[in-house]
This record gives structure tokens, C-alpha cells and sequence, in this order.
């Protein structure tokens, strides 16, 4: 088996993982938010005949199918049968000067380095052609047959250079004979890309298309040669004259036209695309080979189907259990007895509310805190007996201390705290509705929970609690007490979690607020005393203004 896009298979290995830890982590988190506004005894009384079994193989189903479709997205295939595959395309034969006139400079760095580019460029296009490479100066051979082979094509030009050929001159007609030559015998067009030809007569009666290029200038440059010891000259002919090479475009033309080509200068960066779109491509393409070639059965159909179908059962898979049919007729009288147990209470009391969690919760997310405070109250109130100090506190006026302590031990044992966590919510809808004093009692007693976790928010609920009652209060002392007290509840919320940054940052700013209250009482007791001191020294300077005049008067 092998597998068309094997790398589906990394994303495979990362994916699901990670799916399966995200769909296990939401899951825990909604019990646990779940657990926080539903007590245990209730919720399980909401959630009967729901199967956790059921929950976690939908999970798991939901991963299976996420893994298949992942499978069959990487395409497994196997098992094969062979095909003979046909590829179309055209024959080019490029021909390229390599006598001593592609040393001219005039065209960067030199004319014949210019063409090997140029050569390459349209290796580059031809991806589906068949490519033939004939060097020519005084004579012509075929130094690449025709092949669709791009690694030897290209060694081939990369050894043109100038001496290649012995012979000098330029022997275009050789060149053409020998690009003839190079084609198969049932071709029905021939194609020829060249540098520059004398003659194209040939070449078009035998159907061939040239397509001619220029390298250089018209104006020409001198011929650079380097001797053995490095030393520069210049090419002199028999007269003892500097050679100068010229470009002859307008014999180019004339070439490219009696074929049916084009002439184009090899100037830029872009000429052979625009050689290879404008004028080859064009041309009628032939079958140039045929191979036999493997063709993989695909087998992706079959992880497919399976992601579907887990899907499938997915959805249709209930999370409840299905009750049992003996105990149908149980059912249906509890459901009558409830029915009965709903009309009695409402006409006992018909104008009664009945109060929930997901009420409170409701009123809480609305905006409307103080309605929410009352809901979580009225739950409390049906759920506990907070204790009754009253006898005790008589019994204690009176002097009757032993009595008091068993009064109180008494009321203790008959009282009954509700779900702590009501408390809390209640006490975070009365802080939001400003009642202060409510929600300090609140979170003080949601302090007591087991549940350390509610614990620690409990205590530093209370803390921003005291701090605010510390702000609203008037008096100094008052002030200071309500501070030490959040002082207090901030340290037991970092003892339960010193990772706190929230408790922490508060517990500093309170404890910064203490000290500079505190700091300020001597001075004010000193301007006080100072004013008292300066009233006592005024009070005798009246009197005796006030007696100035009687004596005056006597």
C-alpha cells in the first residue's frame, strides 16, 4: 500500500491528539461549570438515565471519524495495472554558431555565453518537447540527438565553446543538412532554432521551420583573444587587419521568413518566452513517445465511508438509557403523583414563585442583580435553618450563662446550612446590587464549604467585600477595622492559592491603605488637641473682655 499524499499523515498524527485532549477538556470543563450553580444531589436527580458511557463513545466516535476522513484525505492506494501512456509534444533542434565570432563582447559577456542562456531559457519552456543540439563553425555535427532528457541537454551546451569545431567559418548549410538529419524520417514538421544561415531554400522545401535569432549588434565588436601568457589581442585577418563582427539582421529576416518563422534579437530577459508562446507553441504537436506507466488503484472510498457511517451512529446514538417496559406502569403513577403533588402546592399557595438555579442565573446575566439576590435567598431559605439565638440571648441578658451556652448548643444542632455555593452566587449578586453587608454574610459562609477551591474565592470575595464597607465607612477606626479584616481574608485566599496575582496585588493595596490611614491619626489627634488647647486660651481672654466694660461702667 502507498499512500499519494503521505504528508495528511503528519497532520493525522498532530490532529487527532489534539482533537481528543480539546473534546475530553471540554467536556471536564462544562461538568465542572455545571457543578458550580447545580448541586450534586440535584443534578443527578436531572440527569437520570443520562449514560456517561454514552457521552464519552460519542466523543470518541466524533475523533474516529475525524481520523478516517484525515486517512482518506492522505489517498491510500493499492494494487495496480499497467497503462501505456502517450506524451505529445514537438521536435526543436537548436543550432548554435561557435566559431570565433561568438567572442564578440557586444552582447554580455560574450555572444556565444549569451546564446548557451539563451539555449537553456527555452530547455526551461519546452518541458514536453524533444530537444537537439548541433554546433556549427566551418563544419556542423550533432553533438545531442533529439531527447527528452533535460540533464543531458543541458550538458551539452554547457561544453559549447569557441574550438569545438576545428574548422573555421560559419557553414550554415551543414548546419541545416545536419539538423535535417537529426529528425525522424514520418516527422510531419520540422522546427530549427539558429544564430544565423546563408540560405534557407533547402529548409523550406523540406518543411522545416526556422526560427532565426540574433546574438550582438549591427554595429559589431572586435575580436578579443588571450594568448598563453595572458596577454590580450585582437583577431587580425591574412592582411594583418582587426577583424570586426557585425550582426546581419536583415539576413536573419529574410531566413525566419521564407520558412514561415520570425526573427527575433536575443535582447532582454524575456525573448525566448516570447520566441517559445508567439512561435512555437503554436505549432501542431505529434505523438513523440509512449511508455508504459503504473496506475494505482485508489482506495479512499473505504476510510471515507467509515468516517461517515461513525458519524452516523453518532448522531443517532441517544445519551440516555432506554427504561425498562416492566416498569412502565411505576412510571406512570409516579408521573401521576407528581402531577397531583404540583396541583396541591399551587393551590395551597397560588400566588407562590417557585425559585431555581437557572432563574437566579438568568436574572444574574440580564443585569438585574438585587432580583438574582433574592432568588439565590429564597432557594437558601427553602433548603436551610440558619440557628435561633434568640432564648439563648435572653437567658444571657439575664445572667443565666450555663443556661445561654446550652440554649446555644441546642439552636446549633437544630440548624441546617443549605448549598454553600447558593451562597456564594447569592453574595455575588448582592455585591453587584451594592447590598455590602449581604454579601460579606454570604461569602463568609461560603468560606465554610469543603470545597477548597470555593474556599479561596470565597475568602477573597470577602476581601474586596470589607474593603469596599471600609470605604463607605465614615470613621477612621471603622475604616481600619473593615481593612484588617480584608487584610485577613486576602492571606487565607493566597494560603489556599499563593498563585493568586489578583490577591496579592489587593492584599498590597489594602495593606499600603492601612499604613498611610495610619499615619494620618497622630496628626489629626494633634490638630485636635492643638484646637482644644487654643479654645481653653481664648474662653479666659473673653471673660475678661467681657468684664472691661463694667468696670468701665463703675
Amino acid at each position: 500500500m502507498r499512500f499519494a499524499n503521505p504528508q495528511m499523515l503528519w497532520l493525522l498524527l498532530l490532529a487527532v491528539p489534539l482533537l481528543a485532549w480539546f473534546l475530553s477538556w471540554g467536556w471536564r470543563r462544562k461538568r465542572t461549570l455545571i457543578a458550580q450553580f447545580v448541586q450534586s444531589r440535584l443534578l443527578a436527580q436531572l440527569t437520570v438515565g443520562v449514560s456517561q458511557l454514552r457521552r464519552k463513545i460519542r466523543l470518541a466516535l466524533v475523533v474516529f471519524a475525524v481520523a478516517c476522513v484525515l486517512l482518506a484525505l492522505a489517498q491510500p492506494q493499492w494494487g495496480f495495472d499497467w497503462e501505456e501512456a502517450r506524451q505529445r509534444g514537438l521536435d526543436v533542434v537548436v543550432a548554435i554558431d561557435t566559431s570565433r565570432s561568438m567572442l564578440a563582447e557586444d552582447a554580455r559577456p560574450n555572444r556565444l555565453a549569451r546564446a548557451r542562456l539563451a539555449a537553456l531559457d527555452l530547455m526551461r519552456l519546452a518541458k514536453s518537447d524533444r530537444l537537439a543540439l548541433v554546433p556549427f563553425a566551418g563544419a556542423a555535427f550533432l553533438q545531442c540527438p533529439l531527447t527528452l532528457d533535460d540533464q543531458a541537454f543541458r550538458q551539452s551546451v554547457e561544453a559549447l565553446e569557441v574550438g569545438i569545431i576545428p574548422q573555421g567559418g560559419t557553414a550554415l548549410s551543414e548546419a541545416i543538412e545536419t539538423a535535417l538529419a537529426a529528425y525522424k524520417e514520418d516527422a510531419d514538421n520540422y522546427k530549427i532554432l539558429v544564430d544565423a544561415l546563408e540560405t534557407a531554400k533547402k529548409a523550406a522545401k523540406a518543411g522545416l521551420k526556422i526560427f532565426t535569432v540574433g546574438v550582438g549588434t549591427p554595429n559589431g565588436e572586435l575580436l578579443r583573444v588571450t594568448d598563453e601568457s595572458g596577454a590580450t589581442g585582437y583577431v587580425k585577418d591574412d592582411q594583418g587587419n582587426v577583424v570586426k563582427s557585425r550582426l546581419d539582421e536583415k539576413l536573419l529576416q529574410e531566413i525566419a521568413t521564407a520558412t514561415g518563422g520570425f526573427y527575433l534579437a536575443l535582447r532582454g530577459v524575456n525573448s525566448m518566452e516570447t520566441l517559445y508562446e508567439q512561435g512555437l507553441a503554436p505549432l501542431p504537436k505529434s505523438e513523440i513517445s509512449s511508455r508504459l506507466v503504473k496506475r494505482y488503484h485508489e482506495r479512499f472510498q473505504w476510510p471515507l465511508a467509515v468516517a461517515i457511517a461513525a458519524l452516523l451512529v453518532e448522531m443517532l446514538l441517544p445519551e440516555r438509557k432506554r427504561a425498562p417496559r416492566r416498569r412502565t406502569a411505576v412510571v406512570a403513577a409516579n408521573a401521576e403523583l407528581r402531577k397531583a403533588v404540583a396541583a396541591l402546592v399551587l393551590f395551597a399557595v397560588p400566588f407562590g414563585v417557585s425559585a431555581t438555579p437557572s432563574s437566579a442565573r438568568r436574572l444574574y446575566d440580564e443585569g438585574k442583580f438585587k432580583q438574582a439576590q433574592q432568588e439565590y435567598e429564597r432557594l437558601l431559605e427553602k433548603s436551610e435553618r440558619l440557628p435561633d439565638f434568640k432564648e439563648a440571648g435572653k437567658k444571657y441578658q439575664d445572667g443565666k450563662h450555663e443556661e445561654a451556652q446550652q440554649e446555644m448548643s441546642r439552636a446549633l444542632e437544630h440548624s441546617k446550612l443549605g448549598d454553600l455555593r447558593l451562597h456564594f452566587n447569592a453574595g455575588d449578586a448582592a455585591y453587584k446590587a451594592e447590598d455590602l453587608d449581604k454579601a460579606a454574610l454570604h461569602f463568609k459562609l461560603a468560606t465554610i464549604d469543603p470545597d477548597l477551591k470555593l474556599q479561596q474565592r470565597g475568602y477573597y470575595n470577602l476581601g474586596n467585600t470589607l474593603y469596599r464597607l471600609g470605604e463607605q465607612t465614615p470613621d477612621d477606626n471603622g475604616k481600619i477595622h473593615q481593612w484588617q479584616n480584608a487584610v485577613e481574608s486576602y492571606t487565607n485566599a493566597l494560603a489556599l492559592n499563593p498563585q493568586d496575582t489578583d490577591a496579592k496585588y489587593n492584599l498590597d493595596l489594602v495593606n499600603r491603605k492601612l499604613e498611610e490611614l495610619k499615619k494620618k491619626q497622630p496628626k489629626q489627634q494633634q490638630q485636635s488637641q492643638q484646637q482644644k488647647r487654643d479654645q481653653d486660651k481664648q474662653d479666659p481672654k473673653q471673660d475678661q473682655q467681657q468684664s472691661n466694660p463694667d468696670k468701665q461702667k463703675e
